[in-house]
């Protein structure tokens, strides 16, 4: 018997007048109703039964749910639908299923906000006895007895008429996994009774499809049973005769007597025709339905109460054999498992393969746990899961588990099918280690679109923070029998014992710059980690000189912000211990240079636009050349490596077939489909890449504010491994200066806002090779401690009697630090000199240097007396958030500006006329939360705004040149002491203000390495340079609380700062600048898609330069913006070596940005690319014009824009005659492009015959418009489409005078858009095509030869609309 509970349901949104709601329920095509009751939230708790009789719940078992208004006018009225899939009662009889919160669906399928509550239960008559009569599922015998019900038989189907019937046939594609190939496209074709259909192509061997295709028939029902169903995959890359990867078939009558109709979300086994015996060749997800007059189809919703898919039912032929595979895992040990500070955990390692989940047993209070046991799967080749997923648990809450950290392995990396190489090779079943896999946990990196066919699923996405390590292996074998699913392995393990050998690692990181940042108010710093060394969160490790010192944000005079580093950059150094893995990052290395070089020759070969230029055919040569050199070097040999794994060797032989393959297909090829033969050579390489015994954890940068994690960059480790076996085997970014883009953490930070633009220098390897490390061509190293003395003003004395709980000794972020007696030098380290003062300029700087005028505000604010009147307020000067300032009057003027008016009240907002705004303080801060203008007997306070700008001086020093000579002065007079003073709530000052109350001084002492000990000195630097440790638990017991009202970050109480205290700082100095200019020639834009009526409104360019930026200038609404003009930057400043800038420039950032009517700015995409450097003028050749692709948000590119760029060196020569500038024309206030690279421009006529739309559903009045550049043209609107979809005869020709480039690089698209327009004057874009090339219809009428073309009528498609054009 089943047992149903109607609950409830919630109506949103809610209806009005009150509905009268009543939830029908289908079972077996049986179907019973609940009473009717009223309101949005109906309550029913009524039971329901249903007779099984002698037909038991099956797999495909289900109820379907439907909710309706009785009360309606009409005679029902639709709410929404939902399935309840019945399967987990059939795996466990005896519980209840609770179906809470449902979510209905609409006639369109889609999820709407109406919930249901149900409750399912399967009863047999012995648990009627047991029911107790407080339980809503425990319904009496007679209730039973007198709901009638209809008894079945043995089918439930209705009995079918002999005369032809109205039917339906449903296909729904989802995706396709483990499909057998390599390099594949794969469409579905779908073959409804002889009817063809087909999905678009996809790329990869798991692609996702989610299509549907409808087939309607009127036929006798027995012969409908007997039509079939063809569904084939196939690689439409490929030749017809070899193009099918494989097939299934079925007829319509198996589907028909399917529970509900309906093969629901089924996975099905794909084989070859002509071989059936050789297998599954992939699985192939679909919903079918065969339903006829009055059937009412299963819904196809995704379920979210938890429904296992432990036994996935496949289906495929009988004659195709089932490969079963025994998947052993032997789970040894685990290390450095943190989830909370200063907290064991239990861990527990459960690990996930086609939803059947296997545990470890349980160990407790460890960081380390060893488990010694086999966890067996038992699989079916190929696999249909993709990934082994391992999540590792603290089983400290029983019932509800913390998850420590998350990790996946590809099975497509650690097996072969055999299709990589065309040869024979038969490739390998999945294997893995022993080797360690890297956990991770905490926030997800934010999803971008990658390479179609390579993106992974959210469900085996990792977090960004390191979780620890699991030390693993992976066999498998194919065998009769099974083991014990879960069994302990022997304490003998020895063998593996080689594998955990650790080597100590050293990785040292110089920041060269940090721009195009937001403004952030705090000061923020730079932490490096690997793994958990260098986390100043984990105090389980001894410190390490990990972060950089910390540093305010300065504006760059447009619109982002940059650190002031200038020529002295932070260095960090983080010493680790891991195991031996350069054997395996050799190799990988080595790929990974061939696979560069391939990727960087095949990226000029597609920026040659034009077919028949000679240059072509010489680059594809070079790829052919280097790519044949590159694939005939050997990669390091894994046979005799006594480390190897067996992944490791058959990888090495998978990798070496694969390059000799490669190396002969170089010496074959012909120029002939280049680009896409070459993509297939790319396509192939990235398959064999990854490496999933990586060992070594990525490189993580995070930048910190408010001691908050707020953006990172990670950096894989063998990108910057250095190897000794030679430069070719270490990674690509070793030792080289390198651009990063960081970013925030999924779902955190500002839309189009980049957190930080930066550029480092990286090293990583084994500390026995860091003897001679010198990773930059100049530049000296330093190292310092450095502590704060701090005083303050207590009855006109400067002491430290009125600091109160504030430290005497500090850092700069007011944590206690020891006096400058008790620091001493680490070991292999000693002083160079005594203590001195030197102040910290950087942090004094002026953070508005580069803006033209700086708002200054200052809120007067009022309190009432006992008699009622108005009176100076306890704080009578404060800043709109009630922090004190100071009084208007005493506010002087800092040098370098001026003002040219006074102080004036704001009388531009909710005020009265004396500019007052009333409130009632509320406690505890005194502040009104709501201000009113008008003032009443019960408001308490007031205040208003006083105001003035002041506006920089002009003087002979560029703002940049001011910020380095205020950097690089020494102490004035009255500066001697070094001290700096802090006046309520400011930042810090050299001189002493009246009303300063605080004042403090760094002071710093220089370290030097002892003599030689073989590694490099800064990867000594381990532990803090306190005398004793156990100083660090006096830290915490010092409140931080300061006396006055001091720097933001120094007012906060509850900060913890983590960072371990007393740790030197590194520094890299370069004492001699070199200044550069930068040339952008930036021509135009094109296939910019937007949904817009006009493509771009007000388009411009903001080029990004290091820490300087400029815009172009505003064009009016145009499809292909062109702005032909060159921004100048003069007198750039770069300290490293020009050599290191001409190997690494530093990159240009290109934005295109449009301002709308209301001059609000809104970034569309950036261009990203590194300029044509010049140290010598003799050897300066203009840079030709490439296109370059505009990336947006998501990683997804859309549009090109046409642009090159150059750096020159500016030396004496160059001083005295400024040739490049010189070379450029100027023109109406801006500079043009020179002549020698300006495309040639010729008046040309575009004549189009427009004829009528086709394919276009629910369009009310549509028109054509054309875009061509800044011109447009659009015809009549179509007012009878419905009867006629033919534009108006008079419009139909449309001809645009344009003026076009005569290459055809150059060109830019033809833009065709179909404008609908509706009433009250609203437009919407239906569609939009571009066409590219227009030679084909080019013609010279003027021509003596001419003759009239028989020109192509393209049928443009617009989103599934037809446009006919000539």
């Amino acid at each position: 018997m089943l047992r149903l509970v109607v609950q409830s349901a919630k109506i949103d949104p809610p209806l009005a007048p009150l509905p009268r709601p009543c939830m029908s329920i289908d079972f077996r095509d049986i179907k019973k109703r609940t009473r009717v009751v009223e309101g949005n939230d109906p309550v029913w708790n009524e039971t329901l039964i249903w007779h099984l009789w002698n037909r038991p719940l099956e797999n495909d078992s289900f109820l379907q749910v439907t909710l309706q208004d009785m009360g309606s006018q009409k005679k029902e009225r639709f709410i929404g639908l939902a399935t309840v899939l019945l399967k987990p009662l059939l795996k466990q009889p005896s519980e209840v299923l609770f179906v809470k919160d449902l979510t209905l669906l609409n006639h369109s399928m889609k999820p709407t906000d109406c919930t249901v509550t149900l409750q399912v239960a399967h009863m047999s008559n012995q648990d009627i006895e047991k029911t107790g009569a407080e339980d809503h599922l425990g319904i009496t015998a007679r209730e039973a007895a007198s709901q009638k019900l209809m008894v079945p038989g043995s089918t439930a189907h209705r009995a079918l008429s002999s005369k032809p019937q109205h039917f339906q046939v449903r296909v729904k594609v989802f995706e396709a996994r483990q499909l057998m190939g390599n390099n594949i496209k794969p469409v579905v074709k779908v073959s409804i009774a002889g009817q063809q259909h087909q999905t678009r192509i996809k790329m990869g061997n798991n692609p996702f499809f989610n299509e549907i295709f409808f087939q309607n028939f009127h036929e006798v029902p027995a012969k409908f049973f007997d039509e079939t169903i063809l569904i084939q995959v196939v690689n439409s890359s490929a030749m017809r005769y070899k193009a099918e990867i494989g097939r299934f078939q079925t007829d319509i009558g198996f589907i028909y007597h399917s529970p509900g109709h309906t093969l629901l979300r089924k996975w099905l086994g794909l084989c070859q025709p002509n071989n059936p015996g050789s297998g599954v060749t992939g699985y192939l997800k679909v919903t079918i339905y065969a339903l006829g007059v009055g059937d009412q189809a299963l819904i196809d919703q995704k379920l979210l109460y938890g429904t296992d898919d432990t036994d996935i039912q496949i289906f495929k032929s009988a004659v195709v054999p089932i490969n079963m595979a025994y998947l052993q895992l032997f789970i040894y040990c685990a290390e450095d498992l943190h989830l909370k500070k200063h907290q064991s955990v239990n861990p527990q390692l459960e690990v996930e393969l086609i939803g059947e989940k296997l545990r470890t047993h349980m160990q407790t209070q460890t960081d380390n746990p060893i488990w010694n046991q086999i966890l067996t799967f038992r699989i079916q080749l190929p696999c249909l899961s993709s990934y082994i997923k391992f999540r590792v648990l603290d089983c400290r809450k029983k019932d509800c588990p913390d998850e420590i950290g998350t990790a996946s392995l590809s099975l497509n990396q650690i097996s072969s099918t055999g299709e990589e190489i065309e040869g024979v090779y038969s490739g390998f079943l999945p294997c893995f280690g022993p080797s360690f896999l890297t956990l991770h946990g905490g926030k997800k990196a934010p999803f971008r679109i990658q390479e179609e066919g390579a993106c992974i699923p959210d469900s085996v996405r990792d977090g960004l923070a390191y979780r620890g390590r699991v030390f693993l292996e992976l066999i498998t074998q194919i065998k009769s029998y099974q083991d014990s699913t879960i069994k302990d392995l022997s304490h003998e393990v020895t063998r593996i014992e080689k594998h955990q050998n650790r080597q100590k690692y050293g990785l040292c990181v110089i920041f060269l710059s940090c721009t195009m940042m937001p403004n952030f108010k705090e000061l923020i710093h730079f932490e490096v980690s690997i793994g958990h060394y260098g986390n100043k969160m984990d105090l389980n490790y001894k410190p390490l000189v990990s972060s950089t010192p910390y540093s305010p944000v300065i504006y760059d005079g447009n619109i982002y912000h940059y650190v002031p580093w200038y020529n002295t950059k932070p260095v960090v150094a983080v010493t680790s211990n891991w195991e031996d893995v350069s054997f395996r990052m050799n190799c990988l290395n080595l790929l990974h240079f061939t696979r560069d070089r391939l990727k960087a020759n095949l990226d000029t070969l597609k920026s040659t636009r034009n077919p028949k230029d000679p240059a072509l055919l010489y680059q594809w040569e070079k790829l052919l050349r280097e790519l044949a050199e590159d694939c005939k070097r050997p990669l390091p040999c894994m046979t005799y490596q006594p480390k190897a794994t067996s992944l490791d060797r058959k990888r090495w032989q998978l990798r070496s077939l694969l390059l000799q393959e490669l190396a002969q297909k170089a010496k074959q090829a012909k120029p002939k489909d280049m680009v896409a033969t070459a993509e297939d050579w790319l396509y192939r390489l990235n398959t064999v890449l990854p490496e999933p015994q990586m060992g070594l954890p990525d490189v993580m940068i995070w930048l910190v504010a408010k001691e908050q994690r707020v953006a990172y960059a990670q950096v894989p480790a063998h990108s910057v491994l250095f190897s000794p076996a030679g430069a070719l085997h270490s990674g690509r970014l070793c030792g080289k200066i390198q651009t990063l883009f960081l970013q925030y953490p999924e779902g955190e930070g500002q839309k189009d806002v980049l957190p930080a633009h930066l550029r480092v220098c990286m090293w990583l390897g084994n500390v026995t090779d860091s003897k001679d490390l010198q990773l930059l061509r100049q530049g000296d190293t330093a190292v310092y401690a450095e502590m704060y003395e701090n005083q303050a003003k207590y009855k006109d004395q400067w002491g430290q009697q009125g600091l109160y709980h504030c430290p005497n000794f500090s850092d700069v972020m007011g944590n206690k630090t020891l006096p400058m007696t008790d620091f001493q030098p680490p070991l292999g380290w000693h002083w160079q000199d005594s203590w001195t003062v030197e102040p910290q300029r950087r942090l004094l700087l002026d953070i508005d240097i580069n803006k033209s005028q700086v708002l200054e505000e200052v809120y007067e604010n009022q309190g009432r007396d006992t008699r009622g009147a108005w009176g100076p307020a306890a704080i009578p000067n404060t800043d709109v958030n009630g922090q004190p300032m100071e009084a208007r009057e005493n506010v002087k003027c800092p040098q370098g500006w001026h003002f040219k008016k006074d102080w004036v009240v704001e009388l531009n907002h909710a005020v009265d006329s004396k500019g007052w705004e009333y409130g009632v303080g509320i406690p505890p801060s005194g502040l009104p939360q709501v201000w009113s203008p008008v003032e009443k007997t019960y408001h308490s306070c007031r205040r208003r705004r006083w105001a003035r700008v002041r506006f920089r001086n002009h003087g002979e020093l560029s703002h940049e040149q001011e910020t380095l000579s205020f950097l690089q002065l020494g102490l004035a007079k009255g500066e001697e002491e070094g001290w700096e003073y802090d006046t309520f709530g400011s930042k810090f000052h050299l001189n002493p203000q009246p009303q300063s109350r605080f004042r403090r001084r760094c002071w710093r002492r220089r370290l030097a390495p002892n003599k030689d000990k073989g590694i490099a000195p800064i990867f000594l630097l381990e532990g803090s340079l306190a005398m004793d440790l156990k100083y660090h638990a006096g830290k915490e017991e010092d409140s931080k609380t300061w006396p006055w009202g001091l720097d933001r970050q120094f007012r906060d109480p509850q900060r913890q700062d983590t960072r371990p205290p007393n740790l030197p700082f590194i520094y890299c100095t370069f004492n001699k600048p070199h200044y550069y200019q930068l040339f952008c020639y930036i021509y135009q834009a094109r296939n910019l898609v937007s949904n817009q009526i006009l493509t771009f409104q007000g388009p411009f360019i903001r080029v990004v330069f290091l820490n300087h930026s400029q815009c172009t200038q505003t064009l009016r609404s145009s499809a292909g913006p062109t702005w032909a003009q060159t921004l100048i930057f003069q007198h750039l400043l770069l300290y490293e070596n020009p050599q290191d800038t001409k190997e690494s420039p530093p990159l240009v950032v290109l934005e295109l940005w449009q301002r709308d009517f209301w001059g609000k700015e809104s970034l569309w995409g950036r261009s990203v690319w590194p300029p044509m450097v010049w140290l010598d003028l003799q050897d300066r050749i203009l840079p030709p014009m490439r296109w370059h692709p505009l990336v947006k948000e998501l990683g997804k590119e859309e549009g090109e824009i046409l642009a090159s760029c150059e750096l020159i060196l500016q030396t004496e020569k160059l001083g005295e005659k400024q040739l490049p500038i010189l070379s450029v024309p100027w023109k109406n206030g801006a500079y043009t492009l020179p002549k020698s690279i300006q495309p040639t421009i010729k008046r040309m006529a575009i004549e189009i015959l427009a004829w009528g739309l086709r394919n276009m559903k629910k369009a009310s009045s549509p028109q054509l418009l054309v875009e061509f550049g800044e011109e447009s043209l659009r015809t009549e609107p179509i007012r009878d489409f419905q009867t006629n979809p033919n534009f108006p005869e008079s419009e139909s020709v449309l001809v645009l005078t344009v003026l076009m480039p005569t290459e055809e690089a150059y060109a830019l698209p033809l833009v065709v858009k179909v404008v609908d327009n509706w009433a009250f004057g609203q437009q919407t874009v239906t569609g939009q095509a571009n066409i590219d090339f227009l030679q084909p219809y080019f013609c010279d009428p003027w021509a003596q030869d001419y003759m009239h073309p028989k020109l192509p009528i393209p049928r443009l498609p617009l989103q599934k609309v037809l446009v006919q054009v000539q």
